[in-house]
């Protein structure tokens, strides 16, 4: 049995928080560890282009919601959701991490994940604090409360992924103040940079619990 321990990361954007992945992967800060698979929901991701240019490259795999649907005339959201599902379950991974994927799963992903043998755990990062600004946009709705003196501060957290959007246990959760009348660029830069270091340490706890480094 091998010792590395395997994770499949999904994204659908630039891939910031991917290539924090990628710089740990097998480091003191992601000890036995490699990404398997990188995939996206989006065929222009840049995500998908910094896997490939990875030393080893990384796979990557592509699949979109809508195009699926219209290929596959009577498929569902769930279908897609499951499709997704089988290509990540392919890799055997230890863990599954959602680093800016922007498409919530229905049942179709966790009833297959969770139904594994072992269970596969699946974590999402999550710009804002439990409970806050959970779904879309949540940095530009922060800044805006914040604006309105609402709020004085949001953050970031990585959490276990269940059937409620943004609602499963956190594993790590980090506070970002908001700065009155600092830009919204500027915001958002620093609640980045917290979300690198975020999802390496989250991604390794998740690691540590189901597969613990061999001595």
């Amino acid at each position: 049995m091998s010792s590395l321990r395997n994770i499949v990361v999904l994204i659908s954007g630039s891939g910031t928080n991917l290539q924090a992945l990628i710089d740990a992967q097998n480091t003191e800060s992601l000890p036995q560890t490699r990404i398997t698979l990188v995939l996206s929901n989006r065929k222009a991701a840049y995500g998908l282009t910094r896997a490939q240019q990875a030393n080893p490259p990384i796979p990557t795999a592509y699949l979109a919601l809508q195009p699926y649907l219209k290929t596959n005339p009577g498929k569902t959201r769930d279908d897609y959701d499951a499709e997704v599902a089988k290509i990540v379950l392919k890799e055997k991974p230890e863990l599954v991490v959602l680093a800016g994927w922007m498409h919530v799963f229905g049942d179709g992903f966790l009833d297959l994940t969770n139904g594994a043998e072992p269970p596969i755990p699946v974590i999402n990062l999550h710009p804002a604090l439990p409970g806050a600004f959970d779904g879309a946009n949540a940095i530009e709705r922060a800044y805006e409360a914040a604006q309105k003196g609402k709020v004085t501060h949001s953050g970031a957290m990585v959490h276990r992924v269940v059937k409620e959007v943004d609602r499963g246990e956190p594993l790590i959760v980090r506070e970002v103040p908001i700065e009155k009348d600092e830009p919204l660029e500027t915001f958002a830069q620093k609640l980045h940079s917290v979300e690198w270091e975020i999802i390496v340490k989250a991604t390794k706890k998740a690691l540590d619990e189901v597969k613990p480094i061999q001595a």
